[in-house]
């Protein structure tokens, strides 16, 4: 008897097997069964899923593009790293009955625990865990059970009487509203109701005054807080007789606290909210390394996926690696290893496709051209031919440029970032053959002593230029605007010689010997040219460094491996998840200054206000995660530790002490302080580990976001898995001040 519906399962051209899909009862899960032997293979939450594409859009599906219609075929997207489940429904109409579902299920999700449907679906899906004989009831054993599940060690004869109470029946078990009762009771919040009574002269509701009251004193909300209040109470009141009261219940100001208004992340900040004409080299740029590898370096998968990915999340800087291939057509791969390849064409089309959907800020290719001439004419086309006008082929006003245009003006274009032959001013209008002065006094010696360098640079330059011309196809050539390749040979040099719409590429290695030996000059070079940096080749694993040390001499494009998570990934994700997470961050008004004094080494050097101390009230965790792969019935015992990562200065770190047993609602009520030097440069990282004292603590969740865009008060931090990817309803509630 058929089990479901019949769908082929693709992982390969040659690899298509059919498997009966179904979506459970809860609406939650959809599992799929082998057809041949019956046996269940598989199962997945609508949860972990993040989108579904419809089409061949996928590496698998568009090699199957002659064997089956796109209105057939649709693609499975997975929150994290877990990768995309391909299909082929039996029919077009099969397809968008399964297209449309998975999207009405996923497409509802919102902020942790803002509406009654969020917290329902979670009583839900609790009650459904614990109910061990599915009879849609619960007696005590399986309420003990589920305690261990929700990650509570509770005292046994306290479980019983809250268990008693919640059984209004007497009937000896729990079912429908009983368990939300039950529920209910098991999560509630002391610490909240404490704070909420502090302000409510009744302790039953908070008027509209008290609220205010409590926004000006404990949030530091100070301008329209009366209108905020209102707003407040109409969002997240959830009774209507306390909403035409103005009046804030307790269950409603908790719904506040957990929401975005609530949240450390200062709401404000994240949408577009910095200023975006600023030529590109002031701006911090998420950028990606080894773009088209999905694993390790040597014998990883490169895939499209790689590149869909890393738009997504907001990265503004891609690589691809070319290579000659079959029939004419360049490839992209790690060369010199046992990655698989992908076609050039592809990585196009879905740069294409995908480029400005996150955000409209432009995009730089940075391509790593390892291909013949022949094949270089093929590269150009395709760029032209697949970007059409997103393609920038042209300075934007026609002239050489004597600074680097602004996200703004770039707006929908894609940079080639690449060699190029000879210098832009060649092309263009304008004072091209000029050398720019770098000395105070026009008449003096310096100044002629650079006349006479730039002459004998021009003669140096002309085998190079040639040499060019010989390994570089024009029309490759052509396509390289703001962004060419050009050797580092130090910082007089490149003040001297280099123009801004250079860029120089450095391993992680020569940019920490540069920023250990002239620090200052770094970031003044910073400040009007772009620097890439990349990962040493010694990193096979694709590991990453501290992107931390780059950003504080102003480095723009700091590559990362996007395809490991880890700390690295996690200061990436917390700059860029401001500004709209656009991927161009704002750099402060001192690393934009050509003539700046400061250096990171040396916090006092940097100008503007004094240090600023961060201190951190640690009160409660809620709902915490157990740990992967944890036994049955194992208990974390959380503790909760905050990292600064920044300048030298800030770099500091401070932990809380574990709570034995209980990863559902723990409390430790501890102060942390911090003092920053420089603030505007600094990130917030707030981890919780799971304390072992035989081996290394496990990691269980965290949070990162820039100093910048702390909100002072009592705030939930909602705290996201290894892959960034939010774990609702598991938060961190705190208190947090910050003074001068």
């Amino acid at each position: 008897m058929q089990q479901g519906t019949l769908m082929r399962k693709v992982k390969s051209k040659g690899w298509k097997k059919q498997r009966y899909f179904k979506l459970q009862e809860d609406c939650m899960t959809i599992w799929y069964q082998s057809k041949r032997t019956g046996k269940t293979e598989s199962a997945f939450s609508i949860s972990d899923v993040e989108t579904v594409r419809e089409g061949h859009q996928s590496e698998v599906l568009q090699s199957l593009a002659e064997e089956f219609p796109p209105e057939r075929c649709f693609t499975i997207v997975f929150y994290g790293r877990r990768g995309n489940l391909d299909l082929i429904a039996s029919s077009a109409e099969e397809a968008q009955c399964w297209v449309q579902g998975l999207r009405q299920l996923i497409e509802p999700r919102s902020f942790p625990l803002t509406s009654a449907l969020v917290s329902c679906t979670w009583i839900r899906d609790w009650f459904q865990k614990a109910d061990k004989n599915k009879d849609g009831r619960m007696n005590f054993k399986e309420v003990q059970r589920l305690l261990k599940m929700m990650n509570v060690d509770m005292n046994e004869d306290h479980a019983l009487r809250l268990f008693q109470a919640a059984d209004k029946s007497e009937s000896g078990t729990l079912e429908g509203e009983e368990f939300v009762l039950f529920y209910k009771a098991l999560t509630q919040r002391e610490e909240v109701l404490s704070l909420f009574q502090d302000f409510s002269e009744d302790g039953k509701k908070l008027t509209l005054l008290e609220l205010v009251d409590f926004l000006r004193e404990e949030q530091l909300e100070v301008e329209g807080t009366e209108e905020l209040a209102m707003e407040l109470i109409d969002k997240y009141e959830p009774s209507e007789t306390a909403r035409a009261r103005h009046v804030l219940s307790a269950d409603g100001f908790l719904m506040y606290l957990c929401s975005p208004e609530g949240s450390i992340f200062n709401p404000q900040h994240l949408v577009l909210w910095q200023d975006m004409s600023q030529p590109l080299c002031h701006y911090f740029i998420s950028s990606s390394h080894n773009t088209y590898l999905i694993e390790d370096q040597l014998r990883g998968h490169s895939s499209i996926e790689g590149y869909i990915r890393a738009l997504k999340r907001g990265c503004r800087c891609l690589e691809v690696d070319c290579w000659d291939g079959p029939n004419g057509e360049p490839m992209v791969y790690h060369g010199h290893t046992f990655t698989s390849k992908i076609p050039f064409r592809e990585v196009v089309s879905t740069l294409g496709k995908y480029a400005f959907k996150t955000s409209d800020y432009p995009v730089i290719l940075s391509l790593e051209n390892h291909c013949s001439m022949e094949q270089q004419e093929v590269l150009a086309q395709q760029l032209k031919a697949i970007l059409g006008e997103q393609l920038l082929t042209a300075t934007t006003d026609g002239r050489v440029p004597t600074q680097l245009p602004s996200p703004e003006e770039l707006k929908h274009k894609i940079l080639l970032k690449g060699k190029k032959i000879g210098r832009l001013e060649d092309t263009l209008d304008g004072p091209g053959d000029e050398v720019p002065d770098v000395s105070d006094d026009d008449n003096g010696a310096e100044a002629e002593e650079e006349r006479r360098r730039a002459k004998v640079g021009g003669t140096q330059q002309r085998p190079a230029l040639q040499k060019d011309r010989e390994s570089l196809a024009q029309a490759l050539s052509d396509c390289v605007v703001y962004c060419k390749n050009v050797s580092f040979r130090g910082f007089q040099e490149a003040r001297s010689h280099s123009r801004p719409s250079e860029i120089s590429s450095l391993a992680e290695a020569k940019a920490r010997k540069l920023i250990r030996d002239a620090g200052n000059e770094f970031v003044r070079h910073n400040a009007w040219q772009l620097t890439r940096i990349y990962p040493s080749g010694m990193r096979t694993d694709s590991s990453n460094y501290n992107p931390q040390e780059m950003w504080n001499v102003g480095c723009q494009i700091v590559a990362l491996n996007f395809q490991t998570a880890g700390t690295e990934m996690d200061l990436c994700d917390g700059l860029f998840s401001q500004n709209g997470r656009c991927g161009y961050v704002l750099k402060p008004p001192f690393m934009r200054d050509e003539e700046t004094l400061f250096n990171p080494s040396d916090p006092s050097s940097r100008e503007g206000p004094g240090p600023v101390t961060l201190t951190i009230q640690v009160i409660s965790g809620q709902q915490l995660p157990k740990v992967a792969n944890s036994k049955d019935g194992a208990v974390i015992d959380p503790l909760v530790r905050v990292e600064i990562h920044g300048v030298p200065a800030d770099q500091a770190h401070q932990e809380t002490k574990y709570i034995e047993n209980n990863g559902f609602n723990p409390r430790w009520d501890e102060t942390l302080q911090f003092q920053l030097h420089v603030p505007e440069l600094a990130l917030v990282r707030f981890v919780v580990e799971d304390y072992d004292k035989t081996s290394r603590n496990d990691f269980v969740g965290q949070f990162t976001l820039a100093f910048v865009n702390i909100k002072s008060g009592y705030r939930h931090i909602h705290l996201l898995s290894k892959d960034g990817i939010s774990i609702p309803p598991s938060s961190l509630f705190v208190h947090i001040r910050i003074t001068e």
